[in-house]
């Protein structure tokens, strides 16, 4: 099947908010792969689609959104964690090594191992349009006096001083999604690390706003899922302000939630 030259490839950091510029582009998306990713991909229209496997993690839910896509129609495939830093869509187009891909992906020749620039000049031949998905939301729950927000996007200034668990991968781009509203403590998946620490370089930089930042080990939660993040959760890295209100390595992000709660009554 030929390929069309014509359909461009676009490169974004995240997909939660894509410009007019994507509707029939192949987009490489460093936002991890799980359901929510893979709509909003498909909301804008996108032919098909590039994003990171953020570890695949618990119940694999950082690849979870490549059936979704297939079910819609569209093509979507993930990279590896460990080939490329999640949150940044230009390392994914550099070093990107695909990891998996769902049927349609598969149907025009992307399969793991090949870079993901060449996976993406494949992508477009990809079938489109395809059915544009019912909306869907992403959730804030109050769980035990925290906060559970499905995406760091999805902080308001209320959260300021509480305990805020968020499905969102700890990237540079989740540091200044968050640090803005100053919650006492933050919780991110850390997206299996990945490539230069990628998915937790958002903790030293909230560190240096004196922001307290954790990360819960990507097979402990899923990916996306805030509620899973604290009570799921086994904290794999902490910022040194984290440190200092009793978080530790290895411990569970809902008994130290449980604990700030209890010294802040």
């Amino acid at each position: 099947m030929p390929v069309p030259v014509d359909v461009p490839v676009l490169v974004f950091d995240s997909v939660t908010k894509l410009p007019p510029e994507a509707d029939g582009a192949v987009v490489i998306g460093a936002s991890h792969a799980a359901v929510y990713a893979a709509y909003m991909s498909a909301k804008f229209g996108c032919r098909a689609a590039i994003h990171h496997d953020a570890g695949i993690g618990k119940d694999e839910a950082g690849v979870s959104g490549l059936a979704y896509a297939d079910r819609l129609g569209m093509a979507m495939a993930a990279v590896a964690t460990a080939s490329a830093r999640i949150g940044d869509g230009a390392d994914l187009q550099a070093r990107g090594i695909i990891s998996r891909a769902n049927g349609l992906a598969a149907a025009c020749g992307v399969v793991p191992g090949m870079p993901a620039r060449e996976a993406a000049v494949l992508l477009r031949q990809a079938p489109w349009p395809h059915t544009i998905p019912p909306a869907k939301g992403e959730g804030r729950y109050t769980i035990e006096g925290a906060i559970c927000a499905d995406s760091a996007t999805l902080l308001v200034p209320e959260d300021r001083g509480r305990i805020v668990a968020t499905g969102s991968h700890g990237a540079l781009n989740s540091y200044k999604a968050t640090a803005p509203f100053r919650p006492l403590l933050l919780m991110f998946n850390d997206a299996g690390f990945g490539a230069d620490r990628g998915g937790v370089l958002a903790l030293p930089e909230l560190a240096r706003e004196d922001i307290a930042a954790i990360a819960v080990a990507a097979q402990s939660a899923r990916i996306g899922d805030g509620r899973s993040t604290l009570q799921d959760g086994t904290i794999s890295d902490v910022n040194k302000v984290a440190y200092r209100l009793g978080a530790r390595v290895g411990g569970s992000a809902l008994a130290l939630a449980r604990a700030l709660a209890e010294k802040a009554e």
